[in-house]
Order: C-alpha cells, then structure tokens, then sequence
C-alpha cells in the first residue's frame, strides 16, 4: 500500500468510527476534539471529507491547516479555497458553513490558541517555512 492509500484508509476508518459513536473514536484521536469537514474537491467536485481537531471561539470553530508540518497545504485547505461552503460534523450536530481564512493579526491569535490546548501544533510551525493557515467555520443560517 502506497502512503497516500494508508492515509486514505486511516481516515475512512476515523470517519466511520466517529459516525458510529456520536464523535467518540480511538487511537491518536481517542481525546482530541475532533469535527468532520466536508468539502467539494477542487478537481472532482466530488465530496471530500476529512477528520480534523478543532476549537471553538464564540460561535465558529477554528481548524488549522498544519498537514502535520508537512511544506504544503493540506488538500481539504485547497477545497475550502476554491468552494467554501462546507459541512460540518460535530457529535451530535450537523450543519453547514462558510469557511474563512483568516489574516494576521487574527491568524495567530486563533493559531496559538490551538497550540496551548494541542502542543503538537506548535511543533508543526516550526517544522515548516510556510505559514500554516486557520481557517473559521461560521454556521450558515
């Protein structure tokens, strides 16, 4: 198996086991506050759903587009760029929403924010030269 069907794999099995269990999963996931995003993909226009941690700030939720670090953005990122109208999976609540990428000074505010709940993502800004985006999913009505 290819890495990217690993990784494929992997979150379809996140995604099944948070639907089966009202947002509760297990593995590296087992206690992060995890949403599902879906998106339209840019190429396909086919739905595109991913695991992400989140925070809440007022009435949005925040994600983060860190890709673990890694030197490009995450593809559901690409997605939300070109289509930001999304779906947004909570435990026990679903809804759609406009996903907004957010500017300096905001983008750090709401980054380090996650990173004092989740300190894995303050490793992931230093592991990279790009600036990690966040991106603020505010319920339509």
């Amino acid at each position: 198996m290819s890495e990217m069907s690993d990784h494929l794999a992997f979150n379809r099995s996140v995604i099944e086991e948070f639907r089966a269990n009202n947002g509760k999963t297990s593995g590296p996931f087992a206690e992060a506050p995890l949403l599902l995003l879906t998106t339209t993909g840019v190429k396909s226009g086919e739905s595109r759903t991913s695991p992400l941690v989140h925070t809440i700030d007022g009435d949005d939720v925040v994600i983060i587009a860190s890709k673990a670090g890694a030197p490009s953005h995450p593809d559901w990122y690409r997605n939300i760029v070109a289509n930001p109208e999304v779906t947004v999976e909570l435990p026990g609540d679903t809804f759609k929403a406009v996903a907004t990428v957010v500017s300096e000074p905001r983008r750090t505010e709401l980054y380090d924010a996650q990173a004092a709940v989740m300190p894995n993502f303050a490793e992931y800004a230093k592991a990279t030269t790009r600036t990690i985006p966040v991106v603020v999913l505010s319920r339509t009505p």
